[in-house]
């Protein structure tokens, strides 16, 4: 039975995405990318990727330059693992470059990806098993997004949670909801 119903849902959100891509998800007529100048805050398309493309742009949470994440400066101890994560801006300049190709989802997604880096990875999987059907409460959800907002300012991943909440309450997803 449980099988069956995540099947149903995983069916029925393929074709509300499908929907979604064919009609340019109800966000109106995408708009044309724009051409890069070069300037900060001006990042489209054309910039894409960014390694390729623009590395001087990219620096590591450490501030290492992207042309600096070598072999050699790991083995020489000036490139650890912490280097390799990815930075919040460049998560943000991504989002700048789907936001200039229309692609607005994907840009939302890359904004709050990049608030994310903000809290341990331990919390993240704790928190994505909690957003997982019938595995938490409304108040339990209430207050991750609560602890998103005011301990890690990620103001964006909190209003996703209190999104889901509503989503979950209309279709019986809360734990100790009883599947219809």
């Amino acid at each position: 039975m449980a099988q069956m119903l995540n099947e149903e849902m995983i069916a029925e959100l393929v074709k509300e995405v499908l929907k979604g891509m064919s009609s340019s998800g109800g966000e109106g007529k995408a708009p044309t990318p724009k051409e890069s100048t070069g300037q900060k805050g001006s990042l489209s398309v054309k910039d894409y990727p960014l390694g390729s493309k623009k590395p001087d742009t990219i620096k590591s949470p450490r501030g290492n330059a992207f042309s600096e994440l070598t072999l050699d400066a790991v083995l020489q101890g000036k490139a650890t693992f912490e280097d390799f994560r990815i930075a919040p801006e460049a998560l943000l300049m991504q989002a700048e470059i789907a936001e200039s190709a229309g692609r607005r989802q994907v840009a939302s997604n890359l904004r709050r990806a990049a608030e994310l880096t903000k809290v341990p990875d331990d919390r993240v999987l704790e928190i994505y098993n909690a957003l997982r059907p019938h595995r938490s409460t409304k108040e339990e959800l209430m207050a991750i997004a609560d602890e998103l907002e005011n301990k890690y300012n990620a103001t964006a991943c909190a209003t996703f949670v209190r999104e889901a909440v509503s989503v979950y309450e209309r279709r019986k997803l809360l734990r100790g909801d009883i599947p219809e």
